[in-house]
């Protein structure tokens, strides 16, 4: 409701004509009331705000026919240019799934759009979601597309509408040319400025609602002669909310108004879950796990939304559901050797920190639950992590650990694993905050990170 004040604004500023609402992706995913509606009710939000064009990531975990029944509820149009299908015995192999572009007319110019949904969804997410569809960079069709807008359809600006994330878009630039600009996502961060790469103008705009990115373009005899960038913040004590907005939140909410607004207990330290190695909300999330579980090892996904909770304040089961409400939440309990972890953590951290950044296919850091280690971000792949301690003791390359896991596919590299432990880390996670009442987490990270200056008093420790 709020963001739709400052998008009101804009409209009545611009004209509504002159104005064009984009949307990244990772939007119908991350919430109580997105899982309960099975995404419904986010996308009667974006109908609400007036998107016009979406790609996405975490929209496929629903499952190809969710998927395709959402964007038929979408009054914008959900583009893709990167996936295409790869079962040879369907009508669509090797057939773009999506529309690869739209071309929409504001102010008198023709604004080619390309999409690019997340190009490593299949191996960052089950792939049983998105069975028979096929995702991937695929620069070259990109800058076919980019060509065909500029040559033929006799665009006057290229935008690539992205969820490749903020550091290989910077690499798209490089090597895709003729996009005047790239709006990012997938990395959720706010750029207060913007990043030119050979001349093509890369912007992101956080998420969570937090801001709006504003772009003013100028385009005079056919051509891009100007912007503006504005990062808007939605600052919620300062913006009126839009009445309507407020009706519609109240009655996608009311339904589950009873469950959502259960007070699990209170929190004596800030809760939050964006951090690349550990956050605070993780770390509860592993402690209410290991202690249900009984496990060595919890595994946390590092995926880069959440709900924050300052201190002080109650703890309520929507709480909960904004750092944990996806479609694959069990929590699995399994057996894994030592090396094996070992290796795993190495795998995870080369997602993370390639140098180059066409292999980052993930999110963040798994957060770890009773593990400790130290890691060299710019050592080569498998020689950054060392020191890995379990419950204060060397990780045995030869032990077996007793291992919980959850948002990932790690159970399938386990052994043994115990089907009677398995539940969904919400239920959880809210049984144990239930029963603490109240909840102290310290903050501390449990990783030290030996090519890094972090100016903190711990500098030098094993929870830096």
């Amino acid at each position: 409701a709020h963001m739709k004040t400052l998008i009101n604004h804009v409209k009545k500023e611009r004209g509504a004509d002159n104005v064009l609402l984009l949307d990244s992706g990772d939007t119908w995913q991350g919430t109580g009331v997105a899982l309960k509606t099975q995404g419904e009710a986010i996308v009667k939000a974006q109908n609400y705000l007036g998107v016009d064009v979406m790609v996405g990531h975490w929209e496929f975990t629903y499952g190809k026919q969710r998927v395709k029944e959402l964007i038929e509820m979408l009054k914008g149009k959900f583009i893709s240019q990167n996936i295409v299908g790869d079962d040879s015995f369907a009508d669509d192999y090797e057939e773009l799934i999506f529309e690869p572009y739209t071309i929409m007319e504001r102010g008198g110019a023709k604004i080619g759009i390309i999409g690019q949904s997340f190009p490593f969804t299949s191996t960052a997410n089950p792939k049983e979601f998105t069975q028979g569809w096929s995702f991937g960079l695929r620069l070259d069709t990109l800058q076919t597309y980019v060509d065909k807008l500029r040559k033929e359809e006799k665009v006057d600006c290229v935008v690539l509408l992205s969820h490749d994330g903020f550091s290989v878009d910077q690499e798209v630039a490089r090597q895709v040319k003729g996009i005047d600009f790239i709006l990012s996502g997938h990395t959720h961060d706010p750029s207060p400025r913007p990043t030119v790469i050979n001349g093509t103008v890369i912007i992101i705009a956080g998420s969570h609602g937090k801001y709006v990115g504003r772009l003013d373009i100028d385009i005079q005899n056919h051509k891009v002669k100007g912007y503006e960038y504005k990062l808007i913040p939605v600052a919620a004590n300062l913006i009126p909310a839009d009445p309507e907005g407020v009706d519609l939140v109240n009655s996608l909410y009311a339904p589950h108004e009873k469950e959502f607004g259960e007070i699990l207990g209170v929190t004596k330290n800030i809760l939050y879950k964006r951090d690349t190695f550990h956050s605070p909300f993780d770390e509860l999330i592993n402690d209410s796990i290991m202690d249900a579980m009984d496990s060595d090892i919890s595994f946390t996904p590092g995926y880069r939304w959440g709900t924050t909770v300052l201190g002080g304040e109650q703890i309520t089961m929507d709480d909960v559901y904004g750092m944990t409400a996806i479609t694959y939440p069990n929590v699995y309990t399994f057996e894994m050797g030592g090396l094996q972890i070992r290796n795993v953590l190495e795998d995870i951290a080369d997602n993370v920190f390639n140098a180059n950044p066409l292999y980052q296919q993930g999110g963040d850091m798994s957060r770890l639950g009773g593990v400790t280690y130290d890691i060299k971000i710019g050592a080569p792949s498998g020689k950054r992590i060392t020191n890995i301690m379990v419950k204060g003791k060397p990780l045995d390359d030869r032990k077996v650990y007793k291992v919980s896991s959850w948002g990932g596919n790690l159970q399938n590299a386990g052994a043994n694993l115990n089907d009677q432990l398995t539940r969904p880390v919400y239920d959880v996670a809210a049984n144990y905050i239930r029963r603490q009442k109240k909840v102290d987490i310290s903050g501390n990270s449990n990783v030290h990170i030996l090519d890094y200056d972090c100016g903190c008093p711990r500098k030098g420790s094993k929870s830096c």
